[in-house]
């Protein structure tokens, strides 16, 4: 005979899997708002859909605030590779890279430079300084193809740094000349004119270039940028019946870049995670704990809302149980990230067991950065990162096709459900772990490869002076 709690999963996970809003709330989201970057119309748009929706399911919900230390938006992108003699000239279409500074028609030769090695940077030589280098890319096809990206988006610009140049312009990673963007990896303290170029045109350069032409480019970025702004996250919460005052967090990201209308990232999570909170809410069900649903802001830019969102409530982290976060378009969830830690990689487990006929689910107990889970997992607090097969994700990553036609809306109602069964074990099950101290943080990063992964998205330098992550 199943117990209540389990006849409470198997009912909701039943009615994640039957017919419900899910792909009409994405469809909403990503079609008649579109792009969401923070600080954008568009995303004060997002935010007030957000409460609409959890209202409208009968959820209590807030727009709770935080700092954005830097507002960066482009109104329009615009260049001229031409070569010094006059013969050829040609116009692709670009984009700038997020953080890179205006650029008002600045001319500057344009150089070859390679996959941006440290050998191709020796052999520009002092050349670079002063010039825009061209990098090539290999074609973007999945995750850790992205993940390549960054990390060697991380080395390019610390050279391109410290060789003075006056810009990068990469040729983009997508086939078919789609555009794409993400952030500069130095963050608001990029001090230089970054783009992407259109696949095509950008190798039509470096063929130029390596047979010898001489060329040069014309830059006209148009950019809307400033200081600090106050941004919002969209927190819903059903309140926990016994342990009300301890809590576990379900999230994903509202916002998203200008290009394309952010459904792989990460509008088909929001849908998800507001679809599970529909559901609980419909059915009636009380979870032991108190469940937050939080629709993140300032992600792209620096996963500034969640880290907002652990400075608003420091004085509740102890008794924050778990924080999830589903951020990798609407691939298959094959497991969970659990952060390095084996007594939350157990519970993991004992989470999926209610869904393992949607398996097998692969639990790798690793610290993971990049997405919403890293400043509870800088505070202590147990973090899971749901893992997804890459499916169409990388390719139309922060890309113009990044679109409501991508999302496998089959899928993502599966994935919702599993995330629900998970959020619904942690909220009611025994907890047999307690929040880490910095000591225990700074064990995990001597013992992992977890600074390198901090200093490839620029978080490193805050956590090792004190302003982000826990201080004792």
């Amino acid at each position: 005979t199943p117990t209540a709690a389990e006849t409470d999963v198997e009912r909701l996970v039943a009615a994640l899997l039957a017919e419900t809003p899910i792909v009409d709330d994405l469809r909403s989201l990503t079609d008649e708002i579109g792009g969401r970057p923070t600080g954008s119309p568009e995303n004060l748009r997002a935010v007030d859909w957000g409460l609409a929706r959890f209202a409208a399911a009968g959820i209590q919900a807030r727009a709770e605030p935080f700092e954005v230390p830097a507002h960066w938006l482009e109104r329009s992108a615009s260049a001229v590779i031409r070569s010094t003699d006059g013969k050829i000239a040609f116009r692709p279409e670009i984009a700038a890279m997020p953080y890179s500074t205006a650029a008002a028609g600045s001319t500057a030769p344009l150089l070859d430079g390679g996959h941006g090695t440290a050998d191709d940077w020796a052999r520009l030589g002092e050349t670079a300084a002063g010039a825009f280098v061209l990098i090539e890319t290999d074609e973007l096809r999945d995750i850790p193809g992205l993940f390549k990206e960054y990390e060697d988006a991380f080395a390019i610009d610390n050279h391109a740094a410290a060789a003075e140049a006056a810009g990068l312009v990469y040729v983009g990673s997508r086939p078919r000349n789609v555009l794409h963007r993400h952030k500069a990896s130095r963050g608001p303290a990029n001090d230089r004119p970054l783009a992407v170029v259109e696949r095509d045109e950008g190798r039509r350069a470096l063929r130029l270039l390596r047979e010898g032409r001489a060329l040069e480019i014309v830059l006209e970025l148009d950019l809307d940028v400033g200081g600090s702004y106050e941004s919002h996250n969209v927190i819903g919460e059903i309140r926990g019946s016994a342990e009300p005052e301890e809590f576990v967090v379900v999230g994903a990201h509202l916002d998203s870049w200008g290009l394309g209308t952010g459904a792989l990232d990460n509008g088909c999570n929001v849908a998800l995670v507001i679809d599970v909170a529909r559901q609980i809410e419909r059915l009636g069900l009380i979870p032991r704990r108190t469940i937050r649903f939080a629709l993140w802001n300032g992600e792209e830019q620096g996963l500034y809302g969640s880290q907002g969102y652990t400075e608003l409530h420091s004085e509740e982290l102890d008794r924050h149980v778990m924080a999830s976060s589903y951020d990798i378009g609407s691939g298959r969830i094959v497991g969970f990230f659990t952060g390095g830690r084996p007594e939350l990689a157990e519970a993991a487990r004992r989470a999926v067991a209610p869904v393992a006929n949607q398996g097998p689910f692969e639990i790798v107990d690793i610290p993971i950065v990049g997405t919403d889970n890293y400043d509870f997992m800088m505070q202590g607090v147990g973090n899971l990162v749901g893992n997804q097969e890459s499916a169409n994700y990388g390719p139309n990553y922060h890309a113009d096709t990044d679109t409501f036609d991508r999302v496998d809306l089959e899928q993502l109602k599966i994935n919702a459900a599993i995330a629900a069964a998970v959020t619904w074990e942690f909220a009611n099950m025994e907890v047999d772990w307690r929040r880490q101290s910095r000591a225990d943080i700074e064990q995990l990063i001597e013992t992992t490869n977890l600074r390198p992964q901090m200093e490839m998205f620029s978080v490193w330098e805050a956590w090792a002076d004190g302003s982000r992550g826990r201080h004792d």
